[in-house]
């Protein structure tokens, strides 16, 4: 496994929209991954109060610190009414995992000037590619 120098690790902040503490999902997986890599995680989910023991914000708009990467595991339906609340967030860079996927989002984050792709942060992550800088599929 690919392993990320601890102070840029230590240094990036990503928040987690969707995240799962039920193992067998990608956005769960994901968090585990981010951990292991030591990373500075934000897990986002309205229900959850901790996941694999990090504490979890039930809202964007909770997020107090910048964050670095906004990773997305919501479909269009729950993340469409949340697309304010990611432009008003900031993130470096928004990710855009497999099923994500909304032009309505994107079209915000490209008003905004936000940078989005659409990838796999799992695969990014395993294969080396998390930090480095990534071509925008904006429009």
């Amino acid at each position: 496994m690919t392993q990320y120098p601890t102070a840029l690790a230590d240094a990036h902040h990503v928040a987690v929209l969707g995240a799962s503490p039920k193992p067998a999902r990608y956005a769960n997986q994901c968090i585990r991954l981010l951990k292991q890599h030591g990373f500075r995680i934000t897990p986002v989910h309205p229900r959850f109060e901790t996941i694999e023991a990090l504490e979890v914000s039930a809202a964007l708009a909770e997020i107090t610190s910048p964050v670095d990467t906004l990773t997305l595991y919501v479909g269009p339906t729950l993340l469409e009414p949340q697309t304010a609340e990611i432009v008003r967030l900031r993130p470096g860079r928004v990710i855009f995992n497999p099923g994500t996927e909304s032009l309505h989002v994107q079209d915000a984050l490209n008003d905004a000037g936000i940078a989005w792709f659409e990838a796999c942060t799992l695969v990014m992550l395993k294969t080396g590619q998390f930090l480095e800088p990534c071509s925008s599929d904006s429009r």
